[in-house]
């Protein structure tokens, strides 16, 4: 199937449950990326802040960016003028950082808390714990240009699904006790961000309401030449 089925027949499954699909571009080139939006997709991922920016000056305006790998915060300045949602923020200090450069641009922007549910050591993430001591803090509270939309989580990288669903299970119910607790009166806290091409319909199940998919979308991914930024 082409990349503009694959959307077609992707957004045929998610958007009648109301699941906002990303397209993970990393790595991919422009051109598979115009064929994802000329198919009507305009949710892109990437994770390197370099490749992004090049590909945000190359590519059609209207299509709203995503980053969802990690983040240094010197790296920040580079894609606070246009970007739609960082969605792997770990710690107050990148939060801050976020915070300053996006008042410099005038902007108020999106961010998820990436919280940690794999049993894994090479994920980035918060732990439950230190999640809620971020939102209790007084340096969040002082915080005006960012504003917080929900979590996101990878789960760990294995075949064994109920270990999947189990740790969806927990981000979710983690997810609604964050919403009670801190964002009761915030429509806008609606983003439980989980569920990658190999584990997205169990994300699903568990109540995720955005994925980010790659080689459902794009075939196997080939790495290229991006240098590590």
């Amino acid at each position: 199937m082409s990349i503009a089925d694959n959307i077609k027949s992707l957004k045929k499954e998610t958007e009648p449950i109301n699941v906002t699909l990303i397209a993970v571009s990393k790595t991919k080139p422009n051109d598979q990326v115009l064929e994802a939006y000329n198919a009507g997709q305009r949710l892109f991922g990437e994770n390197m802040v370099q490749e992004l920016v090049e590909k945000q000056e190359q590519l059609p305006k209207d299509i709203q960016w995503h980053l969802i790998g990690h983040l240094q915060t010197n790296k920040v300045k580079y894609i606070a003028p246009f970007i739609s949602m960082i969605q792997s923020v770990d710690s107050i200090k990148l939060l801050q950082e976020i915070d300053k450069h996006a008042a410099k641009n005038n902007r108020v922007i999106d961010c998820l808390l990436q919280v940690y549910i794999a049993d894994e050591d090479t994920k980035f993430g918060l732990g439950f714990d230190e999640a809620i001591e971020l939102l209790r803090s007084e340096e969040f509270a002082a915080l005006k240009h960012i504003r917080v939309r929900g979590l996101m989580g990878l789960a760990t990288n294995t075949d064994n699904e109920k270990q999947i669903k189990e740790e969806f299970y927990e981000l979710r119910m983690f997810f609604d006790g964050v919403k009670q607790s801190f964002f009761r009166k915030e429509a806008s806290f609606d983003t439980l961000s989980m569920g990658m091409s190999s584990d997205y319909k169990i994300a699903i199940e568990q109540g995720s309401t955005m994925v980010r998919l790659g080689s459902t979308i794009f075939g196997q991914r080939v790495v290229k030449h991006w240098k590590n930024n």
